[in-house]
């Protein structure tokens, strides 16, 4: 692991770029092996420089959350971009048609009251604007039920004005692959026998991004968290400790005991995310600590199982539970050179909620 630079101001994030660089060509050389289009979420780092260099390897467009991350990426130069959430109000929707004058778009629906706000902003635009099926395939979030109301809402937007059917979405149960791909591969038979074969069919989920193929009845492959890697990632054996290219660095700000020590990192700079793991992050260096606590400002880390206790002053290198949410919670972040050269840059996508 590559040394703390000695003039960062904490808390702050480190990211090291030839981790990054082997974290993104693994997966899309994993797609191309297995026959599977890359279309990397840039929800968890945000920033266009990855987001480009993720197309430059092969990726063939970009996923988004959210309209306002888009527009940005956008601004980027990125051209092919995927929004998977239902977008509703008129105000969304007006933002939404001028991103599709810049951009190729695609959309999500899950319901007939969507449908309807977007043919409604579409009608008599010049382009129809391309519209996925979302379906729950069992992570119980947005979502059809049942691939026969794939079907249903398929052929209302086929039919509405402004609109083009473009498949089937989908953000499975973490290691449900086998059952998700069979309720896509049944949406496909409906869709195909009612001659609106679909186009796309996307799915996602760092987790089981190494079982990506055809034979997950996708065509196409969402990852996010994969960019960086996580401590949750790496218990879920994703990749390793060495893998991981992000971390959040703090400074040991006082040791009130023995056993205890309080770093400058609390919950604005950690999440509270525990995804089953015991402690907000893991601590480089020190194997024995577990962060037990978080305040607004204070992080605490019970140090009594250390056979050397970190000391006041002292910058520690810390893997969060959760990245993506991490990245969000500051301005910007420190890229760390082959050469070790330190550079700090903002998080272009940084709070874009809307």
């Amino acid at each position: 692991m590559r040394p703390i630079p000695d003039d960062l101001d904490t808390p702050c994030l480190l990211i090291d770029l030839e981790k990054v660089e082997r974290n993104l060509r693994r997966a899309q050389d994993h797609a191309d092996a297995n026959a599977i289009v890359l279309r990397p979420h840039i929800k968890t780092h945000k920033l266009v420089r990855f987001a480009r260099r993720q197309v430059e390897l092969g990726a063939v467009g970009i996923t988004c959350q959210k309209i306002g991350e888009a527009e940005v990426m956008a601004d980027g130069g990125i051209a092919d971009i995927l929004l998977p959430y239902n977008i509703v109000g008129a105000a969304k929707l007006e933002r939404l048609r001028r991103l599709a004058q810049r951009v190729r778009l695609k959309v999500t629906a899950d319901g007939p009251f969507v449908v309807a706000g977007y043919s409604k902003a579409f009608r008599g635009e010049a382009e129809p604007l391309t519209v996925l099926v979302e379906c729950d395939t069992g992570g119980g979030r947005c979502g059809v039920q049942t691939p026969f109301d794939a079907l249903e809402l398929a052929t209302l937007i086929a039919e509405a004005p402004g609109l083009r059917f473009g498949g089937l979405m989908t953000y499975p149960a973490k290691h449900r692959v086998a059952e998700a791909a069979a309720w896509l591969v049944q949406a496909r038979k409906l869709l195909e026998d009612a001659q609106l074969p679909p186009e796309t069919v996307t799915t996602g989920g760092t987790p089981d991004l190494w079982a990506a193929g055809p034979a997950t009845g996708a065509t196409e492959y969402r990852p996010g968290t994969y960019v960086f890697l996580d401590r949750f990632q790496v218990a879920e054996g994703v990749g390793a400790p060495e893998d991981c290219a992000l971390h959040v660095v703090a400074t040991v700000v006082s040791r009130p005991t023995a056993t205890r020590a309080i770093i400058d990192a609390g919950s604005k700079a950690l999440t509270s995310d525990l995804l089953g793991l015991t402690g907000y992050g893991s601590v480089a260096g020190y194997p024995g600590a577990v962060i037990t606590g978080l305040s607004e400002e204070h992080g605490t880390l019970d140090v009594s199982a250390c056979d050397t206790r970190p000391e006041v002053g002292e910058c520690v290198r810390i893997l969060p539970n959760h990245v993506c949410p991490v990245v969000n919670l500051f301005d910007a972040v420190t890229l760390l050179h082959a050469d070790g050269r330190a550079e700090t840059v903002p998080v272009d996508a940084r709070g874009r909620l809307r």
